[in-house]
């Protein structure tokens, strides 16, 4: 379900997407309204779901996760059981960041995250390739050109 959100709350939202940490007091100067204001919209937020939750963004280089690869994913049965089950256990490996159904050639795509094409491998190996695929294709990302966090509240609908 889609929240409404006016021109304060977009402008709340853009300033906690730049910095989650930043203060109500802080956030009330830059949006033009009071700490009570803002603090209460952010409890509304994240009561809400708006916030799903606060986290830390790592630069991946930094912390040896330095092999990223989008596995297309075609799976060999589409039951009731079969990609429920696919979705259980691809929740279970931590090395897939998103996992998306889509529409096409292929029934799912992931974004997995390794530190090497040899732990990717074993991913494939020990992990997907156990679980009804027909078939996994996979991209590797030379380089990583645009990486936004930050949903573009202001043109959605625009």
């Amino acid at each position: 379900m889609t929240t409404s959100l006016d021109n304060l709350d977009i402008r709340i939202l853009d300033e906690l997407q730049d910095d989650v940490t930043a203060a109500a007091a802080d956030i009330a100067d830059r949006v033009g309204s009071s700490k009570s204001v803002v603090w209460r919209r952010i409890q509304d937020f994240i009561a809400n779901g708006v916030i799903e939750r606060r986290v830390a963004i790592l630069n991946p280089q930094k912390v040896g996760c330095n092999v990223v690869v989008f596995a297309m994913v075609k799976m060999s049965r589409h039951n009731a059981n079969a990609l429920p089950k696919f979705i259980e256990a691809v929740k279970a490996i931590p090395q897939v960041l998103e996992c998306h159904t889509v529409l096409g050639q292929v029934d799912f795509l992931l974004k997995i995250v390794t530190g090497s094409i040899e732990e990717y491998r074993e991913v494939v190996w020990t992990k997907l390739s156990q679980l009804e695929v027909q078939e996994i294709s996979s991209m590797i990302s030379f380089e990583r050109t645009v990486d936004r966090t930050k949903l573009p509240l202001r043109h959605i609908g625009a």
